[in-house]
């Protein structure tokens, strides 16, 4: 049978919180039925072993995937989406997520034919700095990506089997899952709701995690960073030329220029620094190119158990 609704769970270090989490799934009442999938992310506390022995006692359809090591939570979610089989899947976070606001965004796709709903917070329970880089990752897609400016994108979302069958096909060894959304489709919409505070364990996402999902946002799904690269150089050009062509009206006119050494220095060390992050940028760029070539795993399964 296909269910109606597939819950779709990422876990990195989540044994304080699976447990309580698929309790409350359990016994929701889903018209058309509902599963869940647990996908371990290279936990090496008792997430697993939790996670099997939820597996012996489920009271719905449950698949249990084992990754062979960590690599991130959007990897974890495709891995989730390629086992789920349900006409809508929900993926939230193990913490805090209530389930029963992922029912009310499966509800709200249902109700508006939609094939994404992503949940705003109209308060979140995150530290400062974690909020701060939530905010800063939508600005940047607000230019990076074709969404509608100012579109809340959350990683507690709902989306389709269409979307879902579309979005795993990809596999680059760095996804973002919102930009691969929106390559497939624009019809999206948001559903305000409850952001639970966390009351066990922490969040897996250290500042290094959310640097590396901002590079994935600015180099994977556009060429914007490459057009700015290029505007720079051209304006530093352009400055440069204006700068040679005032010294050497001040030449022909005998009124210098008398500058030192620091002058000198402090002009080289801004156009050397402008090149070397230019290059940067073009080797992100490439480097990413080449370890998707040779094919790095997008992530590698362990095991897949299932019950019911």
């Amino acid at each position: 049978m296909t269910p109606a609704l597939s819950f779709v769970i990422p876990l990195y270090y989540g044994a304080e919180t699976i447990t309580a989490l698929v309790k409350e799934i359990e016994i929701l009442a889903i018209e058309g039925g509902h599963e869940l999938v647990l996908v371990n992310d290279g936990s090496r506390d008792a997430t697993a072993g939790l996670c099997r022995e939820l597996l012996r006692d489920a009271r719905i359809p449950m698949i249990f995937v084992n990754h062979a090591r960590n690599y991130g939570e959007h990897n974890a979610v495709l891995t989730g989406y390629r086992h789920a089989r349900g006409t809508c899947i929900v993926n939230l976070d193990d913490g805090q997520n209530p389930a029963a606001e992922a029912v009310r965004l499966w509800q709200h796709a249902k109700r508006e034919g939609l094939d994404a709903v992503y949940g705003h917070y109209s308060h979140k329970e995150h530290s400062v700095w974690r909020n701060f880089g939530s905010w800063l990752t939508n600005r940047m897609t607000d230019w990076v990506l074709d969404k509608p400016k100012g579109f809340y994108l959350s990683s507690f979302r709902c989306v389709s089997a269409f979307v879902a069958k579309e979005i795993v096909a990809h596999d680059g060894p760095y996804p973002y899952i919102d930009g691969l959304i929106l390559q497939v489709t624009q019809n999206i919409g948001a559903l305000e709701v409850r952001h639970a505070g966390r009351t066990a364990g922490q969040s897996g996402y250290t500042l290094r995690r959310l640097l590396g999902l901002w590079a994935s946002t600015l180099v994977n799904f556009s060429v914007m960073p490459l057009r700015l690269a290029t505007l720079l150089g051209l304006v530093m050009a352009v400055a440069g030329l204006a700068g040679l062509a005032l010294v050497l009206y001040l030449w022909l006119t005998g009124r210098g220029p008398d500058y030192g050494w620091g002058s000198l220095m402090g002009a080289l060390l801004v156009f050397s620094g402008t090149q070397l992050v230019m290059l940067g940028l073009i080797g992100e760029y490439i480097g990413r190119m080449f370890l998707t070539v040779n094919r790095r795993p997008q992530s590698v399964v362990r095991s897949v158990e299932r019950a019911g």
